[in-house]
């Protein structure tokens, strides 16, 4: 960490922290974490579901709309969606008035996947290896989508909670792979590029060395995964997920280090729903290298979570004001973030309770 004067407090003082993956910068305001809050909260999400709902359209043997009826999956079942953002036949077409009023055609795949037959089991809530069945999907339909010449770009993602905008509570994810590479895996792979021109090696190998030295913004760690609050967090209990090997991607992962990121994930979102004893409701992705045929060595393969909550299962964090007008603030620190999220119990909350 840079030299800083004896008189900076960052625990205490307004500073900013420079994302190297993205070349932004983003203000930290620890101070104001201790003022009272009278703004919005909201209902906690209702926790009870049932294994199975007759009117859930990604349960098993259900028909979606549009008629298709889902067969009677045991394990994870991936469909093309039925109401997909990216469409496969676009005509290739642009506009362009003198350089200010730009469009280009965009065609993709867009898929959901479920990620069991259980209409009640998020992730961490399932078994390890159920988990792992999830990794093979995704690896899959990422080697299986990459490998189209009209895919350059395969992101894999889940959105969990009404918060965060699912439209269904059965436990699932997407995929939305496309012609051209989206802007947030656009910079990374620039600033991986530039890291990887000067030094000779990965931008997360290094960051990942300095996190492990540190130890303060770690969350949880095995063989292969390092679970941490990155430096740079932007949202309240945003992790970040590093694989320790520089791979560029999940095909390259050794049946090891599958079982290891299902392992991860399921330790990482268990604490998650134990913060506030809730379904934690988040965002996450994975990235990874681009599909364009290149082979992008500089690439190292992780994923992020972005939840949205702040002070409890009603508070959230709004991004809003000076963060839409320029840059990126956040209140406590990922410091004692990650410190709170470390600290608490590896066993799912509802398995301690007395039934």
């Amino acid at each position: 960490m840079a030299d800083t004067s004896s008189h900076f407090d960052p625990t205490e003082q307004s500073h900013r922290r420079y994302n190297p993956l993205l070349g932004q910068w983003l203000l930290v305001s620890p101070h104001r974490s201790k003022r009272p809050w009278q703004g919005q909260q909201e209902a906690p999400e209702v926790e009870k579901r049932p294994a199975y709902d007759p009117t859930c359209y990604l349960c098993p043997g259900n028909s979606r709309v549009g008629g298709v009826q889902n067969p009677n999956y045991t394990g994870t079942f991936v469909f093309d969606n039925d109401f997909a953002a990216l469409q496969a036949t676009v005509p290739v077409g642009s506009v362009n008035v003198r350089g200010l009023l730009r469009a280009e055609a965009e065609s993709g795949v867009a898929r959901v996947i479920c990620f069991s037959p259980r209409h009640d089991l998020t992730l961490p809530e399932m078994e390890v290896g159920a988990i792992r069945g999830v990794v093979d999907v995704w690896t899959a339909q990422y080697q299986e989508l990459g490998a189209r010449p009209d895919i350059n770009y395969v992101q894999i993602f889940e959105n969990k909670g009404s918060m965060m905008g699912a439209s269904n509570p059965h436990p699932h994810g997407q995929i939305w792979a496309q012609r051209t590479v989206p802007d947030d895996p656009a910079r990374e792979t620039t600033h991986q590029l530039a890291y990887w021109s000067e030094h000779g090696r990965s931008l997360l190998t290094d960051y990942l060395a300095i996190e492990l030295e540190e130890q303060t913004r770690l969350v949880y760690q095995n063989e292969h995964f390092v679970v941490l609050v990155p430096y740079w967090a932007v949202w309240p209990f945003e992790t970040l997920l590093i694989s320790r090997r520089h791979v560029q991607d999940l095909a390259q992962l050794t049946d090891d280090e599958k079982n290891a990121l299902a392992d991860a994930l399921q330790q990482l979102t268990i604490r998650y729903d134990n913060l506030f004893q809730m379904s934690f409701p988040y965002s996450a992705g994975l990235h990874q290298r681009p599909t364009d045929g290149q082979a992008h060595e500089s690439w190292h393969l992780h994923m992020h979570f972005y939840p949205p909550l702040l002070r409890s299962a009603t508070v959230r964090k709004f991004m809003v004001g000076y963060e839409l007008l320029a840059n990126p603030q956040r209140d406590i620190t990922p410091e004692v973030a990650a410190q709170r999220l470390r600290e608490l119990p590896s066993v799912h909350y509802k398995k301690s309770q007395p039934q």
